[in-house]
């Protein structure tokens, strides 16, 4: 007999697997943030432009958005232990490769092989978080998971700032490939999740064509547009018709699949729904501001790509301590709308005194707007796929998180390509309005102008840190005002998604876990009502499984079966 409490050996039977579980995670995030503070330096190199900057950034984040709800579905059919470790070496592997790159294609190519590993990640670590830990119980955890992201989040950009100084930027893409087998080897000897009943699969490949092809048409038109041809053109009309046309099509086909990539049957949920449309300004605060935040650290002030890493500190810091404390206070008291508001609120203030950020701004008051909309971020972020979780249907599980996660992706992928887009036309239109300055400038270096005109003229993103100071002051005030009025796009939509929030049914978080659940069905506890009655329950952190000899109950901490 064993004196551990209930609590205490469900903890014993969850931290082993979340170990595998979070390392997976952070090769993820520390392959993608390793690179952020170099990629000024990466893209200078290759001889890229913005349009390249951006791409690098965006052919990840589309990759990530497609591939998600096609690995969310891939969970609801197939064995998530093998999936999530199939995610890991796609993603390790092309991160290898993106190291070897040439020139800005080979690296933007690499960068989208990456991003199909990146959406298994995003979207099989939630699913399996559900498999093990009940959406109540969650919070405790949130500490584990805030120390992963803190160590990706700050390390990643510091570690890649030394990295890229002292030998090279090369280095930063091999980096995670020690992190991701050691991934591999603990989440086999320790991820053991519940056998699940054979079904028969079919996977929805047309609804994947069309679904690619919308959200890439959608995404090269903004990306492009106003730069490669103008706003009202003909390839506008080729490129926009093509992807509302995708779109139906993609729409007329999950509704009459019998295994739709997305079930449109979800968003009959006003929960799934009202998430989902949170979750776009959430993806587009995270991963928009990130990537511009880094480039207003060297592009705006000057800095090293060491230096930008320390610089945005503030915003993970923000995001850190954010979703460490409400995930706890969650977790103790079971109220969950109070801590979305505020972060919806947070989203659009921190977004707004972003955009008002000049190159001389006193660093301080930048430090606080990072950390508000880190804040923001950190209280929406995972706790919009939690609520979505307690409702969801347990078979639609993967599809329903993965779907959360998609949207945010996609929140994010369009947001960096019409952030980007933005700040380009707007830093060439500036360009050409200091022209004169720019020219007194360059002339009064005498001798060296000559290089420093070149290297301006060539329309490759420029390295401000080594350019001279009459004219790094009139650069710096270019992409100053060019970044912060990037960062205004995402104010309106912030807004759309403090609405969509206050609107979510605020139902109680339930102490099953979904394969708990699953049993409860199975023992005929179907009935139950759900939030209300399933929150009367215990919670195990771990699985239930069905006592044959004691029909309609469960024993708790018995042993399931593996999908090994």
């Amino acid at each position: 007999m064993t004196t551990s409490s209930p609590d205490t050996a469900a903890s014993r039977r969850v931290l082993p697997a979340l170990i595998g579980l979070l390392l997976g995670m952070f090769v993820s995030m520390l392959a993608s943030t390793v690179v952020s503070t170099s990629l000024p330096v990466i893209v200078h190199d290759l001889q890229g432009d913005q349009n390249a900057y951006t791409w690098v950034i965006t052919a990840t984040l589309l990759t990530t958005a497609i591939s998600t709800p096609i690995w969310g579905k891939l969970a609801d059919l197939f064995n998530r232990k093998v999936l999530i470790q199939i995610a890991i070496a796609i993603f390790v592997l092309a991160t290898a490769a993106a190291g070897f790159s040439q020139n800005t294609e080979m690296l933007i190519a690499f960068r989208a092989v990456q991003g199909l590993g990146a959406g298994g990640l995003a979207a099989l670590s939630q699913v399996i978080m559900a498999d093990i830990i009940s959406p109540r119980e969650r919070g405790r955890y949130m500490g584990l998971f805030g120390a992963v992201m803190a160590v990706a989040t700050v390390g990643g950009p510091l570690l890649g700032g030394v990295i890229t100084d002292a030998f090279g930027w090369r280095w930063n893409f091999f980096v995670a490939i020690p992190f991701a087998v050691a991934a591999l080897l603990i989440q086999q000897r320790t991820l053991h999740l519940p056998a699940r009943a054979a079904r028969k699969v079919k996977i929805d490949y047309l609804g994947i064509v069309l679904l690619s092809t919308a959200v890439s048409l959608l995404l090269i038109w903004v990306t492009n547009a106003g730069d490669s041809f103008e706003w009202a053109s003909v390839p506008t009309l080729l490129m926009v018709g093509g992807a509302v046309v995708a779109a139906l099509l993609f729409v007329l086909v999950e509704l009459r699949s019998s295994e739709p990539l997305v079930p449109l049957t979800l968003f009959r949920d006003a929960t799934f729904t009202l998430a989902t449309i949170a979750s776009i300004a959430t993806g587009l605060a995270m991963f928009g501001t990130s990537v511009f935040l880094s480039q207003y650290m060297q592009m705006a002030r000057g800095a090293t790509p060491t230096e930008a890493g320390v610089m945005t500190i503030p915003m993970i810091a923000g995001l850190l301590v954010a979703s460490v404390v409400v995930g706890s206070l969650i977790s103790r008291f079971g109220h969950w709308k109070p801590f979305l508001v505020v972060g919806g609120i947070l989203l659009i203030a921190g977004s707004f005194l972003l955009s008002t950020i000049h190159y001389d701004t006193n660093f301080t008051l930048v430090s606080i707007y990072m950390a508000l909309l880190g804040a923001g971020v950190g209280m929406t972020m995972q706790n919009l796929v939690l609520i979505v979780q307690n409702t969801a249907d347990p078979s639609q599980m993967g599809a329903a998180s993965s779907g959360v996660t998609f949207f945010r992706s996609l929140g994010g992928t369009i947001g960096v390509s019409v952030m980007g887009a933005a700040l380009a036309s707007m830093a060439t239109s500036l360009f050409t309005d200091r022209a004169a300055d720019l020219q007194a400038a360059i002339m009064g270096l005498g001798a060296e102008g000559a290089s420093v005109a070149q290297a301006l003229q060539s329309g490759a993103i420029p390295q401000v840190s080594t350019l001279p100071e009459s004219v790094r002051v009139i650069v710096e005030d270019i992409y100053a005002q060019s970044i912060a009025h990037s960062f205004l796009i995402a104010v309106p939509v912030a807004v759309v998604s403090l609405l969509a929030i206050l609107f979510l049914p605020n139902r109680p978080l339930t102490r099953m876990t979904t394969s708990e659940r699953v049993a409860a069905s199975e023992a005929d506890l179907a009935t139950v009502s759900v939030p209300e009655g399933m929150a009367s329950l215990s919670a195990t952190g771990s699985v239930r499984t069905v006592d044959a000899t004691a029909p309609g109950s469960a024993r708790r901490g018995a042993s399931v079966g593996e999908d090994d």
